[in-house]
């Protein structure tokens, strides 16, 4: 890693050429292409000491409803409209196919998930209490958030978007959670979020 350091994570700015690198990387490197970000959302590009990208890292919202990730934090229906602000999913973690560093990926997860609610907290005007992701337990073992501490709390139905009368369609993925402070539950008082903060999607 040596190589590679020091590091320079930045927040990546709507419309900028960040942004379209960004875009391009994921759309051609990422097995799942690239998404916009519907709601609240921050993007992160780390480049290394020479300027090359090294990876991208999506945050957007979190699932509107996760069995797994709801049970882990104890909250009521109504709690979990209030509050579901402070949530956000790492929809998209891509570390170029160029770059063979081990550690890297627990690494870059460290570094960002602790400016990451300062980052929120910046563009948004409230903080991020808790991080999610879904990883494809027939792709990935996850062992770049489990290395950074993340908690694997569950798994998904496989049912996603159509309910829990459907077959199972959707992959099956382990969630995996990470608090950022003391308060992760929402104990305190929350921001209501906005109209579009967060789409209606249960845990995919």
């Amino acid at each position: 890693m040596a190589s590679l350091r020091p590091l320079h994570v930045d927040v990546v700015s709507s419309g900028s050429p960040e942004a379209a690198l960004c875009q391009g990387l994921l759309q051609r490197h990422h097995y799942l292409g690239h998404r916009n970000g519907v709601g609240e959302n921050l993007k992160y590009l780390v480049r290394e000491r020479q300027g090359r990208p090294v990876a991208c890292l999506l945050f957007g919202s979190a699932a509107w409803r996760c069995q797994p990730r709801d049970a882990f934090i104890g909250w009521t229906s109504t709690e979990r409209q209030r509050r579901l602000s402070l949530v956000t999913n790492n929809t998209r973690f891509l570390i170029l196919p160029w770059v063979q560093t081990p550690h890297l990926a627990s690494h870059l997860v460290s570094l960002i998930t602790r400016r990451l609610s300062r980052d929120w907290q910046a563009k948004y005007g409230h903080p991020i209490h808790l991080v999610e992701t879904f990883v494809e337990r027939d792709r990935f073992a996850g062992t770049g958030y489990r290395a950074a501490g993340w908690r694997v709390v569950g798994r998904t139905t496989g049912r996603g978007r159509n309910g829990p009368a459907a077959a199972p369609r959707a992959p099956l993925k382990e969630v995996l959670l990470q608090p950022l402070g003391a308060d992760f539950r929402g104990r305190r008082r929350a921001p209501r979020p906005t109209r579009a903060s967060h789409r209606a999607h249960p845990c995919p």
